[in-house]
């Protein structure tokens, strides 16, 4: 192997859509963006040991050791720097919980959710770790939050999967590249930048003579494909249609947690005994357990209610650098009020393959250029809207299949928590060896019962898979 960075999170510069991210944070708490990883481990890590692998990690992907640094006078696009002050003391951090009973989720879930919610320092590299020590049988988790700009889920599977061991023992074969070398911001270069990479007057004006040139070629072609795609881009960059729940109109500030495991083949089977897919199965769960839930709250539903529901949608090609941003809206008018789990799957599929048809799916890659240059209240506002029209955001994410190790403990599960940018309930799953583990990130004004909503939860994953004969019954963490 060789001694050499990964080249994971190796981009200079943000993407429009991850300054977009960055600047609405800053003007709107309400807009934070934290990912977070809740790592169960089977045994407590030898504490000097994480240390090193920390330290070592943040040696083999030099993003962690950089910071976001505003370009002169704040305009243009703001880039990465390696951060002069990196104090890896200030970024990982040991908690304990004292007597942990058989049930420790009620007693890990408010140190996650206190810790995810805390705002992370504009000023240092924008991640934190933590390990949780103390769990029943020895056991431990390790908390790992990440800056939504750093990454998006498939990031960060690939993430873990360049730093988790594939044994339990250390290994000393392992590249040890050095720390880089901190740079200090150079305003010269920042002007330059500003000139040659932002204006892009030259470029930008090539670029335009040339689509104009070829409109005039072929005018009516050009015409219906514009139409077209105009069209197709007010559906992928509008709210999701449908009037939103009332029940769960409430938004609020603080960010409560639910999490669940899910036999990965059982929800698989039960996608496919119907034509669907395994993301066909997991949205439908999802949307039978906010049916539930609103009976259960004296708000029933109707047969042809929907959830206005939107679902990321991977846009990674092949050759695209490993970390950063690469995904779209997939906008749901989903079928909430349909008690049958079959129709159900068929008809997330139907939403889903017209989402990702969509000729315009990558739009918001068009338009976020634009809004990433507007002033702080007026893109939080604009970005806001296109977010706090949902109820639901829904994702899964293929993790780990094989066994993995941090210092010597074995990784048995990976919760996933997302962050909530004005929705009611961010729900995600990443599968974990035969697991998929569920994690629901859910706003505490809109969703106001989280024991009632779990039971729920899982009465909708049972609902799918009881297309699945001898199919494992889903478990709440508690």
């Amino acid at each position: 192997m060789s001694d050499s960075p990964a080249g994971w999170g190796s981009a200079r510069e943000m993407s429009p859509f991850e300054v977009m991210m960055w600047r609405a944070e800053g003007d709107d708490p309400r807009f934070r963006s934290p990912v977070l990883a809740v790592e169960l481990l089977d045994a407590e890590p030898d504490r000097d040991r994480l240390v090193a692998a920390v330290d070592w990690a943040t040696r083999m992907v030099p993003r962690f050791r950089e910071r976001i640094r505003e370009p002169l006078g704040g305009l243009g696009t703001p880039y990465w720097i390696h951060d002069v002050a990196f104090d890896l003391h200030y970024h990982l951090r040991r908690v304990r919980i004292p007597g942990a009973g058989p049930g420790f989720w009620p007693e890990l879930a408010p140190i996650a959710e206190q810790f995810m919610m805390t705002p992370i320092d504009r000023e240092r590299p924008p991640w934190e770790a933590m390990l949780v020590e103390g769990l029943p049988g020895g056991r431990a988790a390790f908390l790992l939050k990440l800056h939504h700009v750093l990454t998006d889920g498939m990031g960060v599977v690939q993430l873990l999967s360049q730093l988790h061991s594939r044994k339990r023992e250390h290994d000393d074969t392992k590249p040890q590249p050095d720390a880089p070398e901190p740079t200090s911001p150079d305003p010269l270069a920042e002007v330059d930048r500003l000139v040659r990479r932002e204006a892009g007057i030259v470029p930008a004006a090539a670029r335009a003579a040339r689509d104009v040139v070829g409109a005039l070629a072929h005018p009516l072609s050009a015409v219906r494909d514009t139409a077209r795609y105009l069209d197709s881009a007010l559906r992928v960059l509008s709210p999701p249609p449908g009037v939103g729940s009332e029940l769960l109109r409430p938004r609020g500030m603080s960010w409560r947690f639910v999490a669940l495991d899910v036999d990965f083949a059982d929800l698989r089977a039960a996608g496919r005994s119907v034509g669907g897919s395994f993301n066909d199965a997991f949205v439908a769960s999802l949307l039978g357990g906010f049916r539930l839930y609103h009976e259960a709250m004296g708000h029933p539903v109707t047969g042809d209610a929907t959830l206005r529901t939107s679902v990321p949608v991977s846009v990674r090609r092949e050759g695209d650098a490993a970390g950063g941003n690469r995904w779209a809206p997939a906008r749901l008018a989903a079928p909430m009020g349909v008690a049958d789990p079959a129709r159900r799957i068929r008809e997330v599929g139907e939403q889903m393959r017209a989402a990702r048809e969509e000729p315009a799916l990558e739009s918001p890659d068009v338009v976020a250029p634009l809004l990433a240059r507007l002033p702080g209240p007026l893109l939080t506002l604009v970005a806001g809207g296109s977010t706090q029209g949902n109820d639901l955001q829904a994702s899964n994410v293929p993790g780990l299949r094989s066994e993995a190790f941090l210092c010597g403990a074995r990784i048995d599960r990976v919760y996933p928590f997302a962050p909530l940018p004005g929705c009611a309930a961010m729900i995600s799953a990443v599968t974990h060896g035969d697991q998929c583990c569920v994690g629901a990130n859910i706003d505490a004004a809109a969703i106001t019962d989280r024991e009632e909503f779990a039971r729920c939860l899982a009465g909708g994953f049972a609902e799918v898979l009881a297309l699945h004969p001898g199919a494992a019954e889903p478990m709440i963490l508690g």
